[in-house]
C-alpha cells in the first residue's frame, strides 16, 4: 500500500512581517502536521522538529496538501537546501485551479461537500503563536489535514468534488486523483 502523507503547516509571521509574498521562506513554521496512511495517524511538528517533518515528507509515496507547493514547500525551503518540489506531489489547489481557472479555497470544497468548515484561519494561527498557544495551532492544523484528506479520499472514490463558487452556487468539478 502506498504512504500517503497529507500534510499542512502553520507559520510563526504573516507575509506583511517579513516583506511580502516573496519572502515565504522568512515565515518560520509554528507547527507542522502531518497524516500518513502507512501509520494510520497524525503527527505534530514543532519547529525544532522541523528536520524530522521534511525527512517524513521525503519518504512519502505521494504528498498531498492544498497550496502546498506554493507556500507550505516555501516555508520549509527556509530550513533546507533541499528543492522540496521533487517530492511527488499532489497539490489540489493546483490541480483544481488549471481545472477551472480560479482558485478555490479547502473551506469553499469542505462546506460544499461534507458541511463541515475550517475552524480557523492562517491569520489566528499567527496570533496563537505570539500568544503561546501552540494546542490551539496544532488542533486548528490537525483539523485543516484530516480535510485535506476528507477532500482527497471523497475526489478519489466519487470522481468529483463539490464547491461553492463566489456568489454561494454549489458546483461540481470532474477530478483523476487515484489512491493506488
Amino acid at each position: 500500500m502506498k504512504n500517503i502523507v497529507y500534510f499542512d503547516l502553520e507559520t510563526q509571521k504573516s507575509a506583511d512581517e517579513v516583506g511580502g509574498w516573496g519572502n515565504i521562506s522568512r515565515m518560520q513554521m509554528s507547527i507542522g502536521v502531518t497524516y500518513s496512511t502507512a501509520r494510520g495517524d497524525y503527527h505534530i511538528y514543532g519547529e525544532p522538529q522541523v528536520n524530522d517533518l521534511i525527512t517524513e515528507l521525503q519518504r512519502a509515496d505521494l504528498v498531498v496538501g492544498f497550496n502546498i507547493v506554493r507556500f507550505d514547500y516555501e516555508v520549509l525551503h527556509g530550513y533546507t537546501p533541499l528543492d522540496l518540489s521533487q517530492i511527488p506531489t499532489l497539490d489540489m489547489m493546483v490541480d483544481l485551479q488549471q481545472k477551472l481557472q480560479h482558485r478555490l479555497s479547502l473551506d469553499s470544497i469542505a462546506t460544499a461537500t461534507f458541511g463541515l468548515e475550517k475552524t480557523a484561519e492562517g491569520l489566528q494561527a499567527i496570533r496563537w503563536f505570539k500568544e503561546g498557544k501552540l494546542l490551539e495551532i496544532a488542533e486548528y492544523c490537525c483539523f485543516d489535514v484530516k480535510l485535506t484528506r476528507l477532500v482527497h479520499e471523497y475526489g478519489a472514490h466519487q470522481k468529483q468534488l463539490h464547491y461553492n463558487n463566489r456568489f454561494g452556487r454549489k458546483l461540481t468539478v470532474p477530478v483523476d486523483w487515484s489512491l493506488d
